[in-house]
């Protein structure tokens, strides 16, 4: 098994051994869970330590047959063969990383989940095999089949793990992303049928090298690039979501147990977001420019309308479910600048916001834990009585809202720089978001640390969490418990990140570069 292979298969190792380790064992499956999800970070973090040190990361791509669609004579060799193909580049290096980081931290924040740990740890290491395959894919065919693993595990995690009303979410989810796969595939399929490939190199040079344009199928109009291009967009924006086709984002949030969330927040909708970039930019570059302007003004209109209701709410995850479909608009707005600063700051806004978000999430389970709620309204004055927490909460909440030396800033800045440099009275109406960003944020966190203290007793009438344990209805009677090491740790680990994000940002433009050139020319510019 070779590099690539190893890091994106790795968790199964730890699929196996759980499938031998008795159900009530909560220990042991904490501890071989967890351990499952360290191989693939170190292998991300070797790739990412050796790409900086000039390492050429095409020499990690691997390709082996597997199978042949048909086999008619007048068919050239390579004409609808798929193939197993695992590649990686800057670009997918980053979210790679991201990827493996996050799930470690999620696996050890699975400390909160009390019940069926067991079957919890083998959808939770399935749905990273699926999320590194993702990245990690080389051709359609396997983007799509490790993309469907990530909708079938997420599925379980939240039908069987979330809270109360856990099946209507996970049914939602499932109905929208579905619907979001099932375009996606019908734009697979017609470029497979005329180009007879479905390898992401092949197709670029297909598409745009006029000598290559007579190894054709069945060529393709500019109409018809248009229409493909538009499905594209359309599958990921029901999966990043843009407005209004977000819904199914918010009971998620809600619902889904924290460290699910930190994974679906953190890097299941950075997918789309890495598909806009990599097919969108990547493959219909002079088709995405006419697209370009709608992008923005989609991505203005996420970011107020996420911004605008976040303000409204009262209820903490409901804050960072709609602070989400804010921040992701501002990847829009990087998307829909068109240039090298909107480009860069895409993907800066979605390494940063998933980590804020991990973090945010990481605190939010604490919290249900110790409280039972996350209902503003039945917390205030934690500042005294878990100052840690609060501490870190508050930091989550800077981040949140963009603090300069933190990765949100970093951003938010580049994208709206590109977007001021193309289109700057649209970017003008955007930047209004980032003011809503800091109300909401530190209302809602202040109004938690230093609000009227409640009491405790109160809280426990409006506990919904499932996960909460009978023990932890007892400590919430005793007395609250602040961060204790093994939650400490995890957080300690994401406010490194996002300051270093924030303080160093060449830690990701520099592996980003030669993507983003690529890219630019491509753009003719």
């Amino acid at each position: 098994m070779t590099f690539l292979s190893l890091l994106v298969f790795s968790p199964l190792l730890g699929i196996v051994l759980l499938m031998f380790v008795r159900k009530t064992d909560a220990k042991m499956i904490q501890w071989l869970g967890t351990a499952a999800t360290v191989p693939p970070l170190i292998l991300a973090l070797f790739a990412f330590i050796q790409s900086g040190r000039g390492f050429r990361l095409e020499q990690l791509d691997e390709a082996r047959d597997w199978v042949r669609l048909t086999d008619l004579p007048f068919l050239t060799d390579t004409a609808y063969v798929i193939r197993y193909e695992l590649g990686i580049d800057g670009l997918s290096l980053v979210f790679i990383v991201l990827t493996a980081v996050l799930a470690t931290l999620a696996a050890v924040a699975s400390m909160l989940v009390k019940t069926e740990k067991k079957g919890f740890f083998l959808w939770l290491l399935a749905l990273e095999i699926g999320m590194l395959g993702v990245f990690a894919a080389a051709n359609f065919v396997w983007f799509f089949l490790f993309l469907e693993v990530t909708l079938v595990a997420m599925f379980f995690l939240v039908g069987k793990w979330g809270g109360f009303e856990r099946e209507r979410a996970a049914y939602g989810y499932l109905l929208y992303n579905g619907l979001g796969s099932a375009l996606l595939l019908v734009v697979i399929a017609v470029l497979i049928a005329r180009t007879g490939t479905a390898n992401f190199a092949l197709l670029h040079e297909m598409l745009h090298n006029p000598v290559a344009q007579g190894q054709w199928i069945a060529p393709l109009t500019e109409e018809g690039r248009r229409w493909l291009l538009g499905g594209l967009l359309l599958a990921f924006a029901v999966k990043l979501p843009a407005v209004p086709l977000h819904r199914w984002l918010i009971r998620v949030h809600v619902e889904a147990p924290p460290p699910v969330v930190m994974l679906h927040a953190g890097v299941l909708l950075k997918i789309a977001a890495y598909g806009m970039i990599r097919f969108g930019v990547g493959l219909f570059p002079d088709e995405f420019r006419a697209f370009a302007g709608a992008i923005a003004v989609f991505g203005v209109i996420n970011v107020l309308y996420g911004a605008l209701l976040a303000l409204r709410q009262r209820e903490l995850k409901h804050v960072l479910a709609y602070s989400s479909v804010s921040h992701m608009g501002v990847v829009l707005i990087g998307l829909g600048a068109l240039n090298e600063a909107g480009i860069q700051g895409a993907v800066f806004q979605s390494v940063a916001h998933g980590l804020i978000s991990a973090l945010s999430f990481l605190l939010v389970g604490v919290l249900a834990h110790r409280m039972g709620t996350t209902d503003i309204n039945r917390l205030g004055g934690l500042a005294k009585a878990m100052p840690l927490f609060s501490g870190y909460l508050l930091t989550a909440a800077l981040a949140l809202l963009g603090l300069p030396g933190m990765a949100g800033f970093v951003g938010e800045f580049t994208s709206f720089l590109g977007l001021f440099q193309t289109k700057p009275a649209l970017a003008a109406a955007g930047a209004l978001g980032l003011i809503f960003a800091a109300v909401y944020s530190l209302k809602a966190i202040l109004d938690i640390t230093f609000g009227r203290a409640c009491d405790r007793q109160e809280a426990v009438v409006g506990w919904r969490d499932p996960q909460v344990s009978a023990a932890s209805l007892g400590e919430l009677q005793g007395g609250v418990v602040d961060l204790q090491a093994k939650e400490a740790v995890p957080a300690f680990i994401l406010v490194a990140l996002i300051v270093a994000v924030g303080v160093y940002p060449q830690l990701l433009a520099a592996p980003l570069d030669a993507v983003v050139e690529t890219m630019m020319n491509g753009l003719g510019g």
